[in-house]
């Protein structure tokens, strides 16, 4: 199983802002989340696309990989904080308000799934039976449902 990461540093965002759109391909095939990078309304789905897809072109260059693009997923991705620029605003009367602008480290890493494993169906199982229902008390066809016991109605006229 092949495995490959890329990092992007110092991106000019918040790593909060970040982590939303990470949360978003987290767990899917590279495709997927290609896809899904692509329309998401985040300035910061462009960047993380940049890293993804350095990170596959990692994977298709290691030793030993497949050769199937479709079988690599996310197996992590994550925005650490990155160091922060603090700048002073002017302010009424004299003050200064600082403004701090941050930045963020991008990581994706992909693994290749496992190939796939043909099982087949146990023959000693017959088609089309339902597993019975777990403490359950069987009932005739004809039988009514139970009743229930007085409800408000009944108490109240009482």
């Amino acid at each position: 199983m092949i495995e490959a990461h890329a990092t992007a540093r110092f991106v000019r965002t918040s790593a909060q802002k970040a982590g939303l759109v990470m949360d978003l391909i987290r767990g899917r095939d590279v495709n997927h989340a290609l896809a899904t990078l692509k329309f998401a309304r985040k300035g910061v789905a462009r960047d993380i696309e940049k890293v993804l897809r350095s990170a596959i072109a990692n994977a298709q260059n290691k030793e030993g990989f497949g050769g199937d693009v479709d079988r690599l997923f996310i197996a992590s991705c994550y925005a650490n904080q990155g160091p922060s620029q603090k700048r002073i605003r002017p302010a009424p009367m004299g003050r200064a308000f600082r403004v701090v602008k941050r930045t963020t480290h991008l990581t994706v890493r992909v693994a290749e799934r496992p190939a796939p494993v043909s099982v087949s169906a146990p023959a000693d199982k017959p088609k089309g039976s339902r597993p019975k229902r777990a403490g359950a008390a069987p009932r005739s066809a004809g039988a009514a449902p139970k009743k229930k016991s007085e409800t408000r109605a009944t108490r109240a006229t009482a």
